[in-house]
């Protein structure tokens, strides 16, 4: 029997510490499911102002009281403080990397009020960087693994290579990067790489310099010993467009031997409509009565008028142009002229934001939106829509597709990145399918696919095989968390 590895998962958000999206859920789920098919694995992350130390019993770590980290011709101090993060199977440990003047803010990237990026985020994530190989040092502890995720972590593979390739420690480390999305780079000006004291020939095509400046994430595609990302299409897509690269798909095509596209999984401890405590009702495939209880409740919580007949779209998502809401302002007008009520959840762009609101004003009894995050909300929105709508121009994953699909709420994709690996479109002649999918980014495309749904929803008994059919689907973190730990054991013979 192989021995159990030990691997520290590097992230900058973990769910439930702090969260701004997808990353925090991946960062809590996989480290567990790796956890549970036998291996060592612990978790490193900066400690925020929102990680509430009573509540989750965080601990100095006094061998780690203070931790000197250069920033260019500064130093900055770490201390590390620590705690479990426990689920019903697994405890891991979670290391905070602590600095005040760094990570004690409101919010985790981007001011809260300007919604613009700190400026000092280069320096905040070479500390971060940085800070995780010395944590290491202090702690004598040697992974066999460092995974690393987006590009808050991705100077990490560098200075394993670089820095830190004399030290016995980092001898047989071999780094995993994972990328999250291709349009978070992490770009900085030329005067940031200073900051790194990596040497100074990195700083070239060849290395870490992207068009003059400092590209964190381009820095990871070229020292980590493999590099993945969440979904086999997205790997494709990535590597072979440019749209998708972000500019460093060429990058891509050259490692693309060290790619791997690896699906997230979803976590049924806590999405899944037999167990949720957030839901106004819980039901599973045998009985689903309960969804029009959780109907009605999320139409009275937006104070809209319930009618079963009334197919209800729900969104939970980031108001932003890669989560396809120009086509949706393009055709919004149009759509609200059919039987349907749509609710939306999320935060993101103002111009967005602004165009809920004045939908909201014009279709009082149609629509209802929230702004900001409420993860009871959240439930309620996956239990209690008859359709999920998610019209993205990309998406290296996914997860709400995913929630949708064990609540029963047929999904509505545009066919790309995860959406497109997850989501079965149904087909008339057979009954087969788990959703609706467009493929062109074009706003009757995405109509048409809406339409097919609520043409689909009026034949009952159709609809409801469809909700069984994507209910019975399986994308638990067992079947992701073995590929990892496959490819992790590849890295290391060889």
């Amino acid at each position: 029997m192989s021995k159990p590895l030990n691997i520290l998962f590097v992230s900058s958000e973990v769910e439930p510490f702090a969260k701004t999206g997808g990353l925090a859920d991946v960062s809590s789920a996989l480290p567990q499911a790796i956890k549970e098919v036998g291996h060592e694995v612990r978790l490193l992350m900066p400690k925020y102002r929102s990680v509430d130390e009573r509540k989750y019993r965080l601990h100095d770590v006094l061998r780690l009281k203070e931790i000197v980290i250069p920033l260019g011709r500064k130093v900055e101090r770490a201390s590390v403080k620590s705690c479990i993060l426990t689920n019903t199977k697994s405890k891991i440990q979670v290391y905070f990397l602590s600095n005040q003047s760094l990570f004690d803010r409101n919010g985790l990237y981007v001011h809260p009020e300007s919604r613009r990026d700190y400026e000092d985020n280069d320096e905040r994530f070479i500390f971060l960087c940085r800070g995780t190989l010395e944590t290491l040092k202090r702690l004598g502890w040697q992974p066999d693994i460092i995974h690393c995720n987006d590009w808050q972590t991705g100077l990490i593979p560098v200075y394993v290579k670089t820095l830190y390739r004399q030290d016995s420690l980092f001898s047989r480390v071999r780094t995993v990067f994972t990328i999250h999305n291709m349009a978070y780079q992490g770009t900085f000006p030329r005067a940031a790489f200073e900051k790194t004291q990596l040497p100074p020939e990195l700083f070239s095509p060849e290395g870490v310099e992207f068009y003059g400046n400092l590209n964190f994430l381009k820095a990871a595609l070229m020292y980590a010993d493999a590099i993945t990302t969440v979904s086999e299409r997205y790997a494709e897509e990535i590597s072979t467009s440019d749209e998708f690269g972000s500019g460093l798909s060429g990058v891509l095509q050259k490692r693309k031997a060290d790619l791997t596209g690896i699906l997230n999984g979803i976590d049924y401890a806590v999405w899944n409509p037999e167990v949720d405590n957030l839901i106004a009702q819980k039901f599973d495939i045998k009985n689903l009565e309960g969804k029009a209880q959780n109907k009605f409740e999320l139409l009275r919580r937006f104070k809209l008028p319930y009618d079963e007949s009334t197919p209800l779209i729900g969104m939970i998502s980031r108001l932003a142009d890669q989560k396809g809401f120009d086509l949706i302002q393009s055709i919004a007008d149009e759509l609200l002229q059919r039987k349907l009520q749509l609710v939306v959840l999320g935060t993101g762009e103002k111009r967005y934001e602004d165009f809920f609101l004045s939908l909201q004003k014009c279709y009082s009894a149609k629509v209802g939106i929230y702004l900001g995050f409420n993860n009871e909300l959240a439930h309620l929105i996956e239990a209690g829509s008859d359709m999920f709508l998610m019209p993205s121009r990309y998406e290296p994953c996914g997860l709400n597709q995913m929630y949708s699909l064990r609540y029963g709420t047929i999904p509505i994709v545009r066919a790309t990145g995860g959406l497109d690996d997850t989501i079965e479109d149904y087909d008339p002649v057979t009954g087969s399918g788990t959703g609706f999918k467009f493929r062109s980014y074009d706003p009757t495309d995405l109509l048409t696919a809406i339409d097919r749904a609520l043409e689909l929803f009026q034949d009952k008994p159709a609809w409801r095989r469809m909700m069984k059919q994507g209910m019975m689907k399986d994308f638990s973190w067992e079947a992701s968390a073995k590929k990892y730990v496959t490819l992790y054991r590849n890295l290391l013979r060889h």
